[in-house]
């Protein structure tokens, strides 16, 4: 039974990343650190187009990562809690110290155009 919950726990934690994994929603997760932006000012800030953003916003919102309030007819995300921003900032922390070995690393694939990657999120 604890392995089960091990394994439930892990595969969980797996997902989280995924949606951490993608360039144009971390893309978005960055530019919503420095506080809430309508889909248009996400467009900007990022270069995505806006159907693009619009998808991966929905994947993000689908997992939790963002929030959507309404503000007459614009939703205005932002992150949708305050440890996803120290968690952006750790990795920021982190990768200063191994950033050598991961921009050498080759058991991961490069990340792939926006508009291959928009297809999977």
């Amino acid at each position: 039974m604890l392995l089960e919950a091990n394994k439930t726990k892990l595969g969980l934690k797996a997902k989280l990343f995924r949606g951490f994994s993608d360039p144009s929603r971390l893309s978005i997760l960055e530019a919503l650190r420095s506080g809430p932006l309508t889909v248009s000012e996400i467009v900007a800030a990022i270069g995505l187009s806006q159907s693009n953003a619009s998808n991966h916003l929905g994947c993000l919102r689908d997992c939790g990562l963002v929030v959507a309030d309404q503000n007459g007819r614009y939703s205005i995300y932002h992150l949708s809690d305050d440890r996803i921003d120290q968690l952006l900032e750790l990795a920021d922390i982190v990768l200063a110290d191994v950033a050598r070995g991961v921009y050498e690393c080759t058991r991961y694939e490069s990340p792939k155009t926006d508009e291959a990657s928009s297809q999977s999120a």
